[in-house]
């Protein structure tokens, strides 16, 4: 193999969970040019993978560009293509590209089956975590995974920004502990609520004298601003304000990440910070992060998991049956603190 090709056409967790294959491939095939594509919006979390000589982002935009950009990948001559994507677009890529060897995922049975030279057997995915699935992708090529955590790499740069934004953080109160809360997902069946948010960072605060950001994009800019005008310790909001790459350093800063199942949540645990996760509809054992220490909040409910838009279990849906108390003594117990913490008369 000499030209290959890995496509990922999901979102930023996603693309991040399939680092280890990109690791794996360079690995085996260390002279081998090794090429992505992702959806856009997603490619930064690449740009300085060392594994991968170039990122190609997928055009979604006019029929012209798209065939522009089809004609493009036919004429680079890939002799291999992993599709790890599962879905009929990335099917169409594969086959398009006119690779000799395409491997794919079909769990749905569909026609995208017959774009593939090899399609990935379902009992070597079923009921495993996502890196293990997308693992399995390489088993057509006799190819052992050289890690299985996900590799995210910041420049210096994007230290240097995160580096800025700690300093004026500290140029307004004395330096403290850095904790980050994130409370914003892709779905809103996924989200803890803004209120418990709040109490958590004046818990913490309280508890371990520490300082509270929130991040997120700038989409999650409200929130954001809404958990700040509830919590009491003036937490400092950072959402909006970085690039995915600057908001990994700065996540390297802080000793603990408290989030919702997403990207960020991958991405802090890609840095090794500590972290607690608050989990509803999806399974962490499917999504769960991996490469740091790590506490998943998850009730498990009957309904679980699920992808429904809407809930008839109304206050009592996955994610408001997370309390405070279980992810302050879980961040606790990340923080080294004691159990028996007291809840400074917070109500």
């Amino acid at each position: 193999m000499r030209n290959i090709l890995i496509i990922k056409l999901r979102y930023i967790g996603d693309v991040l969970l399939s680092t280890p294959v990109i690791r794996a491939i360079r690995t085996a095939y260390p002279n081998a040019r090794v090429t992505a594509a992702v959806n856009p919006g997603t490619e930064s979390v690449l740009a300085l993978n060392p594994d991968l000589d170039e990122v190609l982002v997928v055009e979604r935009r006019s029929l012209l560009r798209q065939l522009r950009f089809l004609l493009n990948l036919r004429s680079r001559r890939f002799d291999c293509v992993l599709d790890l994507t599962d879905g009929d677009r990335s099917a169409i890529l594969s086959w398009f590209s006119g690779a000799s060897v395409r491997i794919g995922f079909n769990l749905e049975h569909r026609w995208r089956g017959y774009l593939y030279t090899s399609v990935v057997e379902a009992r070597a995915t079923h009921g495993r975590h996502q890196i293990e699935r997308d693992l399995a992708a390489l088993l057509p090529l006799g190819v052992e995974p050289a890690v299985r955590s996900p590799v995210l790499n910041v420049s210096q740069q994007d230290e240097r920004v995160a580096r800025q934004v700690i300093d004026e953080i500290e140029e307004n109160s004395p330096a403290a502990p850095l904790v980050m809360l994130l409370p914003g997902a892709r779905y809103w069946f996924k989200t803890w609520s803004v209120e418990r948010f709040a109490e958590l960072a004046d818990r913490l605060s309280s508890a371990y004298e520490c300082r509270v950001l929130i991040g997120g994009d700038r989409s999650e800019l409200p929130i954001a601003e809404k958990i700040c005008q509830l919590a009491r310790c003036a937490p400092i909001v950072v959402a909006g304000r970085l690039s995915l790459l600057q908001f990994a350093a700065l996540l390297r800063h802080c000793v603990l990440f408290v989030g919702n199942d997403n990207g960020a949540m991958h991405i802090a645990a890609a840095m090794g910070t500590p972290l607690v996760a608050l989990f509803g509809p999806s399974d962490p054992a499917e999504w769960g992060p991996r490469g740091s220490s790590a506490e998943i909040v998850y009730k498990g409910l009957d309904c679980q998991p699920c992808y429904r838009s809407t809930c008839t279990r109304g206050e009592g849906r996955c994610m408001n049956l997370i309390s405070v108390d279980e992810v302050f003594a879980a961040a606790c117990r990340q923080l080294h603190l004691p159990q028996a913490v007291p809840d400074c008369g917070l109500v």
